[in-house]
């Protein structure tokens, strides 16, 4: 069912300090910051050869990204999105197996502007899912 690892997510307080520290410490190439309301983050991806690394921040009062932020204020990893080749199929595969799906169930755009959904992370050690279909 999984594919390759897409991105994984780090939140931060800062996404100027964070864009900067990845383009001029690191070297990286970052993209420019993206706004997602729907999802309540502004974000950027550091482009690597082998995936990316998403730079996540609150885009309100609400956003789930704000929430994160209150308990670990310096920021941290938030997710990792593995990549499917059927979001739906793999979202009625999961349900079989017990696995919650965050939300309404039903797949959201995301940043790349493909499907996604998101698994509770008590199903899977501590560590919230992301499925991106590509």
């Amino acid at each position: 069912m999984l594919g390759r690892v897409n991105h994984v997510a780090l939140a931060v307080p800062d996404l100027a300090a964070a864009t900067a520290a990845y383009e001029k410490t690191l070297g990286a190439r970052v993209s420019e910051p993206q706004a997602l309301p729907e999802h309540g983050v502004t974000v950027v991806f550091v482009e690597l050869p082998n995936t990316k690394i998403e730079l996540l921040e609150p885009l309100g009062e609400n956003s789930p990204i704000a929430a994160f932020l209150a308990k670990s204020p310096g920021g941290g990893m938030h997710h990792i999105c593995y990549e499917v080749d059927d979001i739906l199929a793999a979202r009625d595969e999961l349900k079989k197996g017990g696995a919650r799906i965050l939300g309404e169930g039903e797949p959201k755009t995301g940043a790349h502007g493909k499907p996604v959904l998101f698994l509770h992370p008590k199903d899977f050690f501590g560590t919230l899912i992301e499925l991106e279909q590509v």
